[in-house]
């Protein structure tokens, strides 16, 4: 795997030297800023926007699945949900309102790794009711940022009389 790409999905970031110079401050009022959203829980860590659909990017399938839940007594659905959270494949985790409970974001190999993760984890797991997987076949903004398209998917078909 290319080697800045790996960086990026690991977390890479500018250092605190580098956001000095592009704020104008100096390396110890950044990190004292850096700090402090820590304390607050503001600041959670790095994450570069980048995209998946790109040959080489290593995420070959990404789907969104609705899950419904009983909640808890006592525990509500918080309980289950930090639960789904901590498996490798999620992306993300949401509580909902609407038809379902959680919104969960989902990473995977192939089709059949995330129907693996669906079938064998996420559906097994005492509290959960139902599932409704939808697989996402094209981004066309990923993080406040559009998302370049191919010229030739990108353009309308040329209509002939």
């Amino acid at each position: 795997m290319n080697p800045v790409f790996k960086l990026l999905l690991e977390g890479g970031h500018l250092s605190t030297a580098q956001m000095a110079q592009v704020v104008g401050l100096s390396e110890v009022e950044v990190q004292q800023h850096l700090e402090q959203l820590k304390k607050d829980k503001i600041f959670l860590g790095w994450r570069p926007v980048l995209d998946l659909s790109r040959e080489g990017a290593g995420v070959a399938v990404r789907a969104v699945i609705e899950v419904k839940v009983t909640p808890e007594r006592g525990g509500g659905f918080n309980r289950l949900a930090e639960r789904l959270a901590r498996f490798d494949e999620v992306e993300s985790c949401y509580l909902m309102s609407g038809g379902y409970d959680l919104l969960v974001i989902v990473d995977g190999a192939s089709l059949q790794k995330v129907a693996g993760f669906v079938s064998e984890k996420l559906s097994t797991l005492e509290g959960v009711l139902s599932t409704s997987t939808h697989f996402m076949l094209r981004s066309y903004k990923e993080g406040g940022f559009l998302i370049e398209q191919n010229e030739s998917t990108s353009t309308r078909l040329t209509v002939a009389p």
